[in-house]
């Protein structure tokens, strides 16, 4: 199949969330783009210092720099991105808002490939049991992108660039290289896809936000076995606050019950029952 980049090709699927944000913590901003989460961190004011987590959908990066201009000021670029992982939804804008703010990027070095042109993602599984989205995912763009010497692992110390205070998880399962971002000091937690807050492989529930606690997409899951790992791991933290990749922010009571029912019930939540990564179709890593 032909597929136009990942960075330019718009992907015709949103929710009523696109385009709010909502400020979770005072440090902790999150923003909606279409269907996907991007996190600004950092404290809102004119000229304040502040980094980008994940970049959003194809074609997202001009809305990204507006949105952050009325949080920080126009002319404050970012100290530095950092990414989650690499699939398509959360690089979309990459390149556009490296062409306003030059900074580094930061992804674990099993990403890398995926940022520098080296490496395609493995195919969907749009046959994976689940909703019209999981069909809608033999469209979604898989291959690598380019932004050369912008790109560096994270440091192997797990500190995170301009983010006193925060460390980098390694939590595998979605992609090998996917990271989350977590704060002992408070309990925050920056999860990416390792869970989600909203039935990401159902169109209705995409499209309206229902708030339901997830694991990871289903169509972009290679690994079933480490993703259930790497919930358990979280769960462990007993996060205070968390912001998804999709879905809505959570916090308290809530966070609690329902993260550890997807720890502990892993399999029948969140694998799904047939496709090809559940029958052992597992990609080269």
């Amino acid at each position: 199949m032909e597929r136009s980049s990942s960075s330019d090709r718009y992907q015709p699927v949103t929710s009523v969330n696109s385009g709010v944000g909502v400020e979770v913590i005072p440090d902790i901003y999150c923003y909606t783009d279409q269907i996907v989460n991007v996190v600004f961190y950092g404290k809102q004011g004119e000229g304040e210092k502040w980094v980008l987590i994940d970049a959003g959908m194809p074609t997202s990066g001009k809305n990204i720099i507006e949105e952050a201009e009325k949080r920080f000021g126009a002319g404050n670029p970012p100290q530095a991105i950092v990414l989650t992982h690499a699939h398509f939804d959360h690089i979309g804008g990459l390149i556009n808002v490296l062409e306003e703010w030059p900074v580094p990027v930061y992804a674990h070095p099993l990403e890398i490939p995926y940022i520098t042109g080296q490496q395609d993602y493995p195919d969907p599984d749009f046959m994976v049991e689940g909703g019209m989205v999981a069909k809608m995912s033999a469209m979604f763009p898989i291959e690598a992108i380019d932004i050369g010497d912008r790109a560096n692992p994270l440091p192997a110390d797990n500190s995170v660039p301009s983010m006193p205070g925060w460390k980098w998880i390694h939590t595998p399962g979605h992609s090998a290289g996917h990271v989350t971002f977590y704060r002992e000091s408070d309990g925050a937690l920056i999860a990416g896809d390792v869970f989600v807050t909203v039935r990401q492989d159902a169109l209705y529930k995409v499209l309206t936000q229902e708030r339901e606690m997830s694991g990871p997409p289903r169509y972009l899951t290679p690994d079933w076995t480490a993703a259930e790992q790497s919930v358990k791991a979280m769960q462990a933290l007993h996060p205070k606050v968390a912001v998804t990749g999709h879905g809505v922010p959570v916090s308290g009571e809530w966070l609690e019950e329902n993260l550890t029912k997807l720890a502990d019930n892993f399999a029948e939540m969140a694998v799904p029952v047939y496709g090809k990564f559940v029958d052992g179709d597992k990609p080269a890593q």
